[in-house]
């Protein structure tokens, strides 16, 4: 399947635990190769905030549930903070 960062940042991001919004795509962590590590998200939810306080959550790859045509839905157990 291919989709671009364009596509992904439009769809919101749902934990599959307890089905809360986790908000939007800000980016992507890639490797040298240009593979996918994870996604990265708002941690509060405010994205110019969490840009500028460096306070981002971590969703690895291998934690995507399913993309779908809206929402992308993620398993947390392995997320960590970005940045503190």
């Amino acid at each position: 399947m291919e989709i671009s960062f364009g596509e992904l940042r439009c769809k919101e991001v749902v934990s599959v635990s307890d089905g809360k919004k986790l908000g939007r795509i800000i980016d992507l962590s890639l490797d040298l190769n240009g593979r996918v590590l994870g996604l990265i998200l708002p941690q509060s939810g405010r994205v110019f905030k969490a840009i500028a306080d460096k306070n981002c959550l971590f969703v690895p790859w291998r934690n995507i549930c399913s993309i779908g045509d809206d929402i992308i839905m993620v398993n947390l157990e392995g997320r960590r903070l970005l940045g503190n």
